[in-house]
């Protein structure tokens, strides 16, 4: 089941936190990144964000998360993270389908390492098209993909 989740509540805060660091330990050894910025957020940067947060939930347990900033012209996912636990069963796919389901937008754009094959994979499978890459300071060589309405 996917919901909003109330960011600000401490519990859900934590349960978030869990959920993205999980991941984000994994996709930091995928890029070989030995500083890797989101593992670095605490529970202050999750209930102190004008984005917005949806669950999915599994068996009771928080499983994934896709963080969303809107503005007037796109929808951008910020962050899109599934628990270890929970990988390989279609949860983040179900995420990204449930975003363009929901929201209208004349842009989706997303981000991820450039070596992150299988989010590049999932975000191409859903016609995102590869627009930009760099390199921020940090040193992760990132790409960047959009999807017209």
């Amino acid at each position: 089941m996917i919901q909003k989740l109330n960011n600000k509540d401490i519990d859900i805060a934590r349960k978030m936190k869990a959920v993205f660091h999980a991941s984000y330990a994994i996709e930091a050894q995928l890029l070989q990144a030995v500083n890797f910025p989101p593992l670095q957020r605490q529970i202050p940067a999750y209930m102190d964000t004008e984005t917005e947060f949806f669950g999915f939930w599994k068996n009771g347990e928080l499983a994934a998360v896709v963080e969303l900033h809107f503005s007037p012209s796109q929808i951008h996912i910020q962050s899109l993270v599934v628990d270890p636990n929970y990988f390989r069963q279609g949860i983040g796919r179900k995420l990204v389908q449930y975003v363009l389901d929901s929201f209208s937008s004349e842009i989706y754009m997303v981000e991820t390492g450039l070596a992150n094959g299988p989010a590049i994979a999932l975000y191409e499978s859903f016609g995102f098209e590869e627009v930009l890459q760099w390199v921020p300071e940090h040193g992760i060589r990132k790409v960047r993909f959009e999807k017209k309405a």
